[in-house]
């Protein structure tokens, strides 16, 4: 009997053999008897040297494509023994009882930015988003903040050293500006995120850390407006007892600036009657005008403060840098 002629009864044999293999050994030896170094497909191939010169490339070829059939039933077979070796010898009782792993748990720094989007989204406030590392039109110059401005000054800000001049943002503003360009009013957002300063590290200043930023663009917008949200978002956040008072202030970028200061017991209970907290005013009319708002029809107000300034007083925490050092004693407090 010819080569081509019991090819075919090598291949249905092989097919059989390597489907019937109950596991991957059995699968592997099967493998190695058809396709091994002295397997059935390897002797008939060195039988083509035996044949007559013009029938080697057929002969070739028909056992070339006998193999490629045998290698993808392999292939087959063995994803199916693959996937029953991984599964267990023992079927699962779903009914009996788990062991409890510790998940971890929240940053105290998430908890507290968690709890102020929380307050800000029963308002109606959808949360932006925008670039740590920004420029300066973003920055500076949209914000109406001239050049000879101390925060454009390298002792005051990150800059990064290539010649765009790019910055590390120090407070979310930006953002601001950039959801203004691409968003007609009325806008109603707020915006968490990390900030950069340079400042040296102790207890309560870190040269990066966090703010959360409001802005409320409208017809008729009011300073009372900006009053009844902020009363809003730290009695959600710090409690009922939370009283505030606005002091004048200079901001660039908002007219009429002010301070806010808060007093309540965590507050007291640290020695103060006061304490800074934020920042905020109406959106000055130059900012609308650098958006493309027509200050005249639109008016708005912002504030932004600091999350871990708020962490502090929520824990009792006296040390900044305790919220950085990733100590798991202290993290598992929260």
């Amino acid at each position: 009997m010819s080569l081509q002629e019991r090819l075919p009864a090598i291949l249905a044999a092989a097919q059989q053999e390597l489907r019937a293999a109950p596991d991957l050994s059995a699968l592997d030896r099967a493998k190695g008897r058809f396709l091994g170094a002295d397997g059935a497909f390897t002797a008939l191939m060195k039988e083509l040297g035996s044949l007559p010169k013009e029938e080697r490339p057929l002969a070739g070829k028909a056992i070339n494509a006998a193999k490629q059939e045998l290698e993808a039933v392999l292939a087959e077979v063995r994803s199916v023994l693959e996937l029953k070796a991984a599964l267990p010898k023992d079927p699962a009782d779903f009914t009996l009882p788990g062991r409890r792993r510790p998940l971890g748990r929240l940053h105290p720094l998430t908890q507290v930015t968690d709890s102020i989007v929380r307050a800000f989204r029963k308002l109606g406030f959808a949360v932006a988003d925008g670039p740590e590392i920004e420029d300066e039109v973003h920055w500076f110059d949209a914000l109406n903040t001239p050049k000879d401005h101390p925060a454009r000054d390298a002792q005051d800000t990150f800059f990064l050293d290539t010649a765009e001049r790019p910055l590390l943002r120090t407070h979310t503003s930006s953002v601001q500006i950039r959801v203004m360009e691409k968003t007609p009013p009325p806008i109603r957002i707020v915006v968490p995120g990390r900030v950069f300063r340079r400042d040296n590290a102790d207890a309560t200043h870190n040269p990066t850390f966090h703010q959360i930023e409001g802005l409320y663009v409208d017809r008729n917008v009011t300073v009372s407006d900006l009053k009844g949200t902020v009363e809003a978002v730290f009695k959600e956040v710090l409690g009922n007892d939370v009283k505030l008072r606005f002091r004048p202030h200079y901001f660039s970028y908002t007219e009429p600036s002010l301070e806010i200061d808060f007093t309540n017991a965590l507050v007291r209970k640290l020695g103060k009657e006061w304490l800074e907290i934020a920042g905020c005013g109406m959106v000055h009319p130059q900012v609308f005008e650098n958006v493309g708002y027509d200050p005249e029809v639109w008016s708005g107000w912002a504030f932004g403060f600091g999350i871990e300034r708020i962490a502090m007083l929520c824990y009792g925490i006296t040390d900044i840098r305790l919220l950085y050092e990733n100590d798991v004693r202290f993290l598992k407090q929260f």
